[in-house]
């Protein structure tokens, strides 16, 4: 259903052309927003509505920057983003993995997230408005085995969002994050059908959650109705977690 409450907002999704971050530029595009969609590979849209697809390492300043101010020149103030690129990593116990696959799952999921914070930030804070989402995962808060580089990345990103959240509670700026379980898209593709059986014996409700439900919670976070919600944690993991 159409409620219209992110129209004429401007938001940038980070990895928005994986199977979760599609559901989420669906979502805010539906509800009014103007969305443009940051990703290594430019992609034509499929969806219907205001959109721009640009090319963009948001591991590195240099490239976010341009892609922002190529955002900003398209549609205006960046009022939303939405942190969602990221990559799972091997699964592999702590030992058996390499420095360089450590920095490139931490720099992929955390590292981004820092970089694309730090350049909007400003910007934000001088319009006095923002709405930042940043995606981590259940496996942030509690660890899971054979999944080291990928948990320790996820669990940065909530304390990153604990950080900016209080930093800019003052500002107009809020700063949120969402930590699904296993989300049957996207990197679910990765995964084993051994270790999906692992996953779903962990999940209370005995399914995995859908992207439309991580873009729902994704949506609401993003417009005016959250407004006394920052630095905070919103679960999506079927009762894995409960805090």
């Amino acid at each position: 259903m159409y409620t219209g409450t992110l129209t004429d907002k401007v938001a940038v999704v980070t990895g928005g052309n994986g199977g979760l971050g599609r559901a989420i530029v669906r979502r805010l595009i539906h509800e009014g927003a103007r969305v443009a969609v940051l990703d290594l590979t430019e992609t034509e849209s499929t969806s219907s509505g205001p959109s721009l697809s640009i090319t963009c390492d948001v591991t590195e300043l240099d490239s976010v920057q341009r892609a922002l101010a190529r955002v900003r020149e398209t549609f205006g103030t960046i009022q939303i983003l939405i942190n969602n690129a990221g990559v799972l990593g091997p699964v592999a116990s702590v030992h058996e993995i390499g420095v360089e696959t450590w920095r490139h799952v931490i720099d992929t999921n955390l590292t981004s997230t820092f970089v694309c914070c730090k350049v909007v930030t400003e910007e934000m804070v001088r319009a006095g408005y923002g709405r930042i989402i940043n995606v981590a995962s259940v496996q942030g808060k509690e660890g899971m085995p054979l999944s080291g580089p990928y948990a320790a990345s996820k669990a940065g990103v909530i304390a990153l969002t604990k950080t900016l959240g209080k930093e800019l509670a003052t500002t107009g700026v809020l700063v949120n994050c969402v930590t699904p379980s296993a989300v049957n898209r996207g990197m679910f593709d990765e995964i084993s059908m051994e270790r999906r059986n692992d996953i779903l014996a962990r999940i209370p409700m005995g399914r995995f959650g859908s992207a439309h439900e991580v873009a729902a919670m994704i949506a609401w976070l993003a417009g005016d109705e959250c407004s006394f919600s920052t630095g905070a944690v919103f679960d999506l993991s079927g009762g894995r977690s409960s805090y």
